[in-house]
């Protein structure tokens, strides 16, 4: 059975674009009929102060992986390009969140979908709509794109 998985990229060191492309490319492995939007360039939002500015993607696509090995495959192209986590929030070359898996909720330790946060993200949420604005968060019931109208108007 095929599940509708939504994954937020994003990059603030090195070749950025390079580092998403590369993201994006290996999604493509994972995840059948894969849609990628633009980039977008973002102020850091959620990370120690002084980061270069970020630029961000979402990806959304089919998947027949659980969502346990789907996270396990992502962190694993991560470490392809190099990401450290030397501390929570750290910069990093390639960052890859599953956002939403299906109409799936999950709860455990290593793994929370929908992702904790991205409904108050713009650089998340902006990018998502741009290829799939009528995803739906179950937490909520609400599409990508309604979520994103009711954040305050962008100010970077």
């Amino acid at each position: 059975m095929l599940t509708r998985a939504a994954v937020a990229l994003g990059s603030n060191l090195g070749n950025r674009a390079g580092h998403l492309r590369y993201g994006a490319s290996r999604l493509t492995a994972l995840l059948r009929d894969l849609r990628v939007s633009s980039y977008f360039e973002t102020a850091p939002v959620g990370v120690p102060l002084g980061q270069p500015r970020f630029l961000n993607a979402a990806a959304v696509g089919e998947t027949r992986l659980p969502p346990q090995e789907l996270l396990r495959a992502m962190l694993a192209i991560e470490a392809e390009r190099g990401r450290l986590r030397p501390y929570t929030g750290a910069p990093r070359t390639l960052d890859l969140d599953l956002i939403l898996y299906g109409d799936r909720v999950i709860d455990e330790p290593e793994l929370v979908v929908p992702h904790p946060r991205f409904r108050e993200r713009r650089f998340v949420l902006e990018p998502l709509a741009e290829v799939a604005a009528d995803l739906v968060d179950p937490s909520t019931g609400k599409t990508i794109e309604q979520l994103l109208n009711l954040l305050p108007a962008a100010t970077d």
